[in-house]
């Protein structure tokens, strides 16, 4: 076998001396000056040298012939000779049995073209032929290029940020190639090449970028574990790029640190963050790859410390706290993981969730959901921070960023005692209510189980309605997050609200009083009624039934303070009118409230807003003041306590529109018939005064409303009336009748018809003959009016009133019958009187 051997080298060195003998006219060829020559002796070399069928080992005798000469043409001027050259070397390594013999002369001659500071090959095709030799090289030599170390790291720092972009992918492959064959060594210069990849990591191509995520896995994963501070900077900002597959890459690069660099267990707070951001991409590719990562590192964690989590591994079937529906819990090592490494994690998190780019934010918030679903219960110890963070992020401008805070906020609800978090942030709000410390106190109620809640609702319901929380701002916004807190009560708790309804109620009270907008009051009326049914009653209103008295006395203990603008007046108001019928039912407690505030010492602002509310309850008094029939045990009080103070004359427009409301409401009160005859006759004298005051009023409302009121009045007392009274009322009213406005004048005419309604048979006709020639003649005048509309309205007028006196109307009517523009009426009118009887007195 030996001799067989021996005579078989002999062979191939004969033949490898006649193809070098074959090879000397084209290797003496290369020094021509000739570009045409040295590209024929080069053609000619790749000819006999490579493309010939050889046995192995002459191929390499003839490389070893052949490698330096051609390595020599690697610096040609002639583009067309280095890319001859390169490629023959490429196919002889490629053919040869010993290609590492070659390493001592190529890797010099590859630095002297590739890895000098400034470009010695100018041609961006040759330079990428050059690298794929030398990923050619890594593939074939593999461990026996680590003697050549500071050659291949000089050579890559270059080449990884040369300027055409596939020279830096396939650079990127030869690096990682590199790392992979030569560890032991690779990790002496590995950081070397970390500033070349970081400068290259953002370049605008995606697919260099995830080459360079790719190297840059590589090279910290058989080298030198430090240089990981160095690139997460720069692999974060990547979890933010564009094309996913640049995340996905960074995702895969940091899942395969996680299992499998060296000294991972000191990095675990810096890699972990990266790869929870992962879960939650909108890419579900990517989230399917961040999770199995994340799944086999917390199994792999939890196989290496079993010993340690023996105990927790035994009891981990069991779960003991109210775990979100349809969300799978994860393993028991992915939860310690995150717990033991989040007192690390959440400063970092915190500072990122209030970063001025949006982006980060966002991503930052997603981060804090994961975290706190791994890390669950053990998050108590972090709540100061985990507050002051959310405290913030949900009064970011970015939609995103507050819908994951509250959705963080709910977690905390779900996994830590309300007597901690409750405690916190009930403080906080008591301290500075605004509108993140409410949306993060909804949030945790939501989250939050009704057995939990049920030893705090007391502190709960009693925070919400303090006056510096409820009553604090206007906002829409503020608002509806106080009803959320309000609405999540009532459906976490159910039934259990029955304690704190009342504070409920204050609240709902207080936004329906502070809003103009219809819709918040739309909500809080169906929200009444979901506080009614939690209690089992059948109305809303039997709610109000439980607690108008305490909500009055509540709004009441300020009422000497009350102003524009103070809020109780507001919830005054607004319980006397969202209350109904149960209003009827507290009098007692109400009208001391009404009697205080109007008046006319009191703020005139104040007193007009409870003026009109008082009209409008008075005008539907049947349903409201009067709903339990004693409201006329008032009458008086509201006429002479409150009405007629108000009704004296100041100067002003608001004292001007404090009597207009005013006279509203005792035209309200007249109008809805809750007055008896004999409270109208005992309260005449104070009333009719003040009404034939207002009919001078400028306002022409107050003179519109105080002619109905005077109808009103004669209206309920009848023939009962004085007839002194009457003689002394009528010309008051005559005057109304030239007033500027045809409206009030068409009002004044009609009080007539009770005027005339109030004539008894105790009316001397003979007595008041002036008195009745007076009227009829005032009256006769406006039968001749512009107007047929009006000349209409005194004919009824003077049909009504001839009885009084029908020979004395007939002797003013041919009085005056041939000065009308309209004789018609006249005639209309003596036709009517005689068929009442002729001129009989």
């Amino acid at each position: 076998m030996a001799e067989a051997t021996v005579e078989e080298q002999e062979a191939e060195a004969q033949q490898a001396a006649a193809v070098c003998q074959a090879l000397g006219r084209h290797l003496n060829c290369l020094g021509s000056e000739s570009k045409s020559a040295r590209q024929r002796a080069l053609e000619g070399i790749r000819a006999e040298a490579a493309e010939r069928p050889l046995p192995s080992g002459v191929r390499q005798r003839v490389l070893a012939a052949v490698l330096r000469p051609l390595l020599g043409a690697l610096s040609d001027p002639a583009e067309r000779c280095r890319e001859f050259a390169v490629a023959t070397v490429a196919e002889l390594l490629r053919a040869a049995p010993r290609p590492h013999d070659a390493l001592p002369y190529l890797l010099p001659a590859a630095v002297q073209r590739l890895g000098l500071p400034e470009l010695a090959e100018p041609a961006e095709e040759l330079r990428l032929a050059l690298v794929e030799l030398l990923v050619l090289v890594v593939e074939l030599c593999g461990g026996r290029l680590a003697a050549y170390l500071d050659d291949m790291v000089r050579i890559l720092q270059r080449t990884i940020v040369d300027p055409f972009p596939e020279v830096k992918k396939k650079s990127c492959e030869c690096a990682t190639k590199y790392a992979k064959w030569t560890p032991e060594t690779f990790h002496m210069q590995s950081e070397s090449l970390i500033k070349p990849l970081m400068q290259t990591i953002s370049h605008q191509h995606s697919k260099v970028r995830v080459a360079v995520i790719q190297t840059t896995g590589a090279v910290i994963q058989y080298g030198n574990g430090k240089s990981v501070d160095d690139v997460l900077s720069h692999l974060a900002q990547r979890l933010f790029d564009d094309v996913p597959m640049v995340r996905q890459a960074v995702t895969e690069v940091v899942g395969r640190w996680l299992l499998d660099l060296r000294d991972r267990y000191s990095f675990f707070h810096k890699l972990i963050p990266l790869l929870l951001s992962s879960c939650s991409d909108e890419i579900p590719q990517i989230r399917e790859v961040a999770s199995d990562y994340w799944k086999k590192v917390g199994l792999q964690w939890q196989q290496e410390n079993e010993e340690d989590l023996k105990d927790k591994l035994d009891w981990s079937a069991e779960l003991t706290v109210h775990y979100p529906a349809g969300v799978e819990r994860p393993g028991l090592g992915c939860r310690e993981l995150v717990f033991r490494n989040l007192f690390k994690i959440l400063p970092a998190v915190s500072r990122d969730i209030t970063d001025w780019v949006p982006a980060t934010r966002v991503k930052a918030s997603q981060l804090l959901i994961v975290l706190l679903f791994h890390a669950e219960d053990h998050i108590t110890q972090h709540m100061e921070l985990l507050l002051s963070t959310l405290y913030r992020s949900c009064s970011d401008e970015e939609k995103a960023v507050v819908q994951n805070s509250v959705k963080a906020a709910e977690l905390i609800g779900t996994f830590v005692e309300p007597e901690v978090s409750l405690k916190l942030i009930l403080t906080a709000l008591e301290k500075s209510a605004d509108l993140a410390h409410l949306m993060v106190l909804g949030a945790v109620l939501r989250g939050s189980s009704a057995q939990a809640l049920h030893p705090h609702l007391v502190r709960i319901g009693a925070t919400l309605a303090l006056p510096d929380i409820c009553q604090v701002s206007s906002k829409v916004e503020y608002l509806e997050q106080l009803l959320l807190c309000v609405q999540t009560l009532i459906t976490v708790c159910g039934k259990q609200c029955c304690e704190i309804n009342l504070p409920l109620l204050k609240v709902l009270v207080t936004v329906v009083s502070v809003t103009s907008d219809q819709e918040l009051k739309n909500e809080v009326e169906k929200m009444v009624a979901s506080l009614a049914a939690a209690e089992n009653l059948d109305h809303s209103l039997d709610l109000y039934r439980l607690h108008t008295r305490e909500l009055i006395e509540w709004v009441a203990s300020t009422q000497h303070e009350w102003t524009k603008y103070s809020v109780q007046h507001l919830e005054f108001e607004a319980i006397i009118t969202q209350s109904g019928p149960v209003l009827g039912e507290s009098l007692d407690v109400v009208f001391p409230v009404l009697k205080n505030c109007l008046q006319p010492s009191r703020d005139p602002e104040v007193r007009l807003k409870l003026f009109s509310v008082l009209s409008k309850l008075l005008l539907s008094g049947g349903e409201t003041l009067n709903s339990q029939g004693v409201f006329s045990s008032y009458v008086e009080t509201l006429v002479r306590d409150i009405l007629v103070p108000n009704l004296l004359w100041q100067a002003g427009k608001t004292a001007a529109a404090i009597r207009t409301t005013a006279v509203s409401c005792l035209w309200a009160l007249l109008h809805s018939k809750m007055i008896t005859l004999e409270q109208a006759l005992g309260l005449y004298d104070d009333l009719m005064p003040k009404m034939i005051a207002a009919l001078d009023e400028d306002s022409k409302m107050t003179r519109l409303l105080a002619c109905r009121a005077i109808s009103a009045i004669l209206k309920v007392i009848g023939n009962q009336m004085d007839p002194d009274k009457l003689n002394k009322l009528y010309p008051e009213l005559l005057k109304r009748l030239d007033d500027g406005l045809d409206e009030v004048r068409v009002v004044a005419a009609k009080a007539f018809s009770f005027w005339f309604q109030c004539i008894g048979s105790d009316y001397d006709r003979l007595l008041y003959k002036s008195h009745i020639e007076f009227l009829y003649r005032g009256l006769l005048v406006h039968l001749d009016d512009p107007e047929s509309e009006i000349q209409r309205v005194f004919l009824d007028i003077l049909k009504v009133g001839s009885f009084l006196s029908p020979a004395l109307l007939t002797q003013e009517i041919e009085a005056v019958k041939h000065k009308h523009r309209s004789p018609y009426y006249c005639e209309q009118l003596l036709q009517h009187i005689q068929e009442l009887g002729g001129d009989a007195s």
